[in-house]
């Protein structure tokens, strides 16, 4: 179950407040390895229940130095991520860490820091990740791995080194928007166009985003949304913007998301950098009732008339993440549809609690990741019970640990080649990894 995370496991930040007295343990041209971040990484893959044959801590070492040779390679190879890439990344783990507080009030008086502080302290980090993982997926998006590799590797695993695991679940959930009566939608109409009036009148279209934009990710950046691709955005916001001149505002503008005041700051081949107000209608009872109504009568083909739950989420569910997958969610760390129950999100956890394992429940209340208002319905599709590791209930996870382990291998060759071309220096403490060696 989670629990309130803290921004360092959001954002995967290196701790340098360890009790270890700390010290540079690594250099990889300009980027260095604190001792502190090494033990910390460490303590981490001791707890992930990864395997732990060897020389675990060389392991753990020898991936850091790899991330830091792709970050030197990758400033060699001018390889870099585009900012809004960054800025989507960052809004995307802010609204995550905001929903886990409930708000972002509540997150900004519990931590003493802004929105836009959280932002700036870990900007550097994230774009460093990203670059990372282009770097890494150059290198290993090819690789995949054949039945008859992922037997093997199982095979190669002692059985009294078989990892044990415990309760585990499938959910799924169809989730649908409330959609706003007319007099919510004329309402915030009404409001943007005595905005735009302000803005006609002199006043700054950054202020008015500051003070009235629903948009958390960017409200205070005065509603700037960075440079972003015309086919990465809202068709209707980007039609709107698109037919703009710089500087000018439009008219109020209907997406997916609100509505919108936009203003287009510059366009940069098939980017463009604009600024926006949003604004949601409120909804009424009715509203709500509608759309409760409109989940009840798909619970109805599921329940009644047998539709398998999968196709209901693909044809009907609005949640892009999981609609596409059946509405089942994937574990974030090891992307089985299986979930550990320690890692069911708390709203969840309660949830399945009074469930029987095929039922679904009826309309719940429930925001997306983007702050929207929507119902939804869950499923329990299935419950394994605490077992060791096997093929046929655990192919899965079996199979990700195989692929891991060759792309792995596929890095330290990569290491092996590449290491020559940047200035690698090792502390002492780590001599007996032989890291720079060929042969380890």
């Amino acid at each position: 179950m989670l629990t309130l995370g803290s921004a360092s496991a959001l954002f995967g930040q290196d701790s340098t407040n360890s009790v270890v007295v700390d010290k540079i343990v690594a250099k990889v041209d300009q980027f260095i390895i604190l001792k502190s971040e090494a033990e910390l990484n460490y303590l981490q893959y001791l707890s992930s229940g990864q395997d732990l044959r060897g020389d675990v801590k060389c392991r753990v070492f020898e991936s850091l130095i790899i991330n830091k040779l792709l970050l030197a390679k990758a400033e060699i190879d001018s390889v870099t991520v585009e900012d809004q890439m960054v800025e989507a990344n960052l809004d995307q783990r802010m609204q995550v860490f905001i929903s886990q507080f409930g708000s972002e009030s509540r997150l900004e008086e519990y931590y003493g820091k802004t929105i836009e502080e959280f932002k700036e302290e870990f900007r550097e980090q994230v774009r460093d990740q990203l670059i990372i993982q282009r770097m890494d997926d150059k290198i290993t998006s090819h690789i995949d791995v054949t039945p008859k590799e992922v037997r093997r590797f199982f095979s190669k695993i002692p059985e009294d080194s078989l990892p044990y695991f415990s309760t585990e679940v499938e959910i799924g959930q169809i989730v649908h928007k409330v959609k706003q009566g007319s007099g919510s939608r004329k309402d915030v109409i009404s409001k943007l166009r005595e905005i735009k009036g302000k803005i006609e009148a002199g006043f700054d279209f950054g202020e008015m985003a500051r003070l009235y934009s629903e948009d958390p990710g960017n409200k205070g950046k005065g509603g700037e949304l960075g440079f972003w691709k015309k086919t990465d955005l809202d068709p209707d916001y980007v039609a709107a913007a698109m037919a703009l001149k710089p500087g000018e505002v439009s008219d109020v503008v209907h997406s997916q998301f609100g509505f919108h005041l936009i203003q287009l700051i510059e366009v940069r081949g098939n980017e463009f950098n604009s600024r926006h107000i949003l604004l949601r209608p409120t909804f009424s009872g009715k509203d709500v009732e509608h759309a409760a109504a409109y989940l009840d009568s798909i619970r109805k083909l599921i329940v009644v008339d047998s539709m398998p739950f999968e196709k209901a989420a693909r044809d009907f569910s609005e949640d892009i993440v999981t609609s596409s997958n059946g509405g089942i969610f994937q574990d974030q760390q090891s992307g089985s549809t299986r979930i550990p129950m320690e890692n069911v999100d708390t709203e969840l956890f309660f949830i399945l609690d009074s469930m029987e394992v095929g039922a679904v429940t009826k309309p719940l209340a429930y925001r997306t990741y983007d702050g929207t208002d929507a119902l939804r319905l869950i499923y329990f599709k299935s419950k394994v019970p605490p077992h060791q590791a096997n093929l046929g209930d655990d192919y899965q996870k079996i199979y990700f640990a195989a692929l891991d382990q060759k792309r792995y291998l596929a890095k330290e060759e990569w290491f092996l080649k590449t290491k020559d071309e940047v200035f690698i220096q090792i502390d002492d403490e780590y001599a007996h990894c032989k890291i720079l060696e060929n042969e380890q």
